[in-house]
C-alpha cells in the first residue's frame, strides 16, 4: 500500500503501526489523538506546519522496510 497525503494519520498508524516514529520525528505528535482517525496527513502537517511531500516520503520509505 501506497500511503497518501489524503489518508488520515489514524488510517496510516493502524495499518502500518511502524510510521508512528516518523509521525514524531517530523512533529506530528498527534498519532494518538481522537482527531488523528478524521484528520488526513495533509491537513495535520498543514496545521502544524510541516513538509508534507517529506513526510508522506518518509511515511513510505518506512512503511516499505518495515522498519521499527
Amino acid at each position: 500500500m501506497t500511503i497518501t497525503k489524503d489518508m488520515t494519520i489514524d488510517e496510516v498508524v493502524n495499518q502500518n503501526p511502524e510510521t508512528m516514529i516518523v509521525f514524531m520525528r517530523h512533529g506530528l505528535h498527534c498519532v494518538g489523538c481522537h482527531v488523528s482517525a478524521f484528520e488526513s496527513i495533509e491537513e495535520g502537517a498543514t496545521a502544524h506546519g510541516i513538509n508534507v511531500d517529506a513526510l508522506v516520503s518518509d511515511l513510505n520509505k518506512v512503511a516499505a522496510s518495515g522498519k521499527k
